[in-house]
């Protein structure tokens, strides 16, 4: 087989592929790296491939739960056959939710901006926290089940229950769809983020029957919600 064939592949290859110079920069990055690029730092991923690299010359693949932004990674690949170069394979999991069925049952029109100050209020009651708001004002009302929404906000609220100061984004996810019954939804995000870094010791939320996505991170918990109009 041709080399034309294999940049190809590689090329069209669902999991993101990156080549690291020594000093960090980027030779090479397929389709799907470049997606992870313009959310994920450059200086994160190259940590990452130095931290997995084999002790010696080669190739290693190594088995992780490593979460970054929305994505979730079960596996990655380091090589590299001389000081000049460092290479990263990255393995996507399969963990995103996929719904057969669109339940709105419980669901209502409902102003999200709302029903996180209602959130927030009511933390801010029994606390001395400071919290900063970055809300898109453009974002319409949409519908969503509210109390289970409330559930998992003032759970994610109460991980940075120890820190001064608190923001909440509330933001339009630009290029970023949900795919429910065929159908592709804009996805809104509600982030809670803090300097300090967040406790999960007491998250108790748990609902595989909810399309919200929830993404965990060091000082940040992410919940994305389909538009629903």
């Amino acid at each position: 087989m041709s080399n034309n064939f294999f940049e190809k592949w590689v090329e069209l290859d669902l999991n993101p592929i990156i080549s690291f110079s020594s000093t960090g920069k980027i030779l090479y990055s397929n389709q799907e790296a470049q997606f992870l690029l313009s959310r994920i730092s450059q200086k994160e991923i190259f940590d990452l491939a130095v931290e997995y690299a084999p002790k010696s010359f080669g190739a290693e693949t190594t088995y992780i739960d490593l979460h970054m932004k929305n994505y979730i990674f079960y596996a990655v690949t380091v090589s590299y056959e001389n000081e000049e170069a460092i290479n990263i394979k990255l393995y996507k999991s399969t963990m995103v939710k996929k719904e057969s069925k669109l339940n709105t049952k419980n669901s209502d029109m409902v102003n999200v901006f709302t029903l996180v100050d209602l959130s927030i209020s009511a933390m801010k009651s029994k606390s001395d926290i400071k919290f900063i708001k970055n809300y898109d004002p453009s974002i319409p009302d949409f519908k969503l089940n509210a109390k289970e929404f409330i559930k998992i906000l003032n759970s994610s609220l109460e991980c940075f229950n120890s820190s001064s100061t608190i923001t909440t984004t509330i933001m339009l996810k630009i290029g970023e769809y949900i795919k429910i019954e065929k159908k592709k939804y804009s996805l809104i995000s509600i982030e809670v983020s803090s300097k300090n870094l967040a406790d999960y010791s007491n998250f108790k939320y748990e609902d595989s029957s909810s399309y919200f996505i929830l993404t965990k991170d060091k000082s940040k918990i992410a919940i994305d919600l389909p538009l629903i109009l």
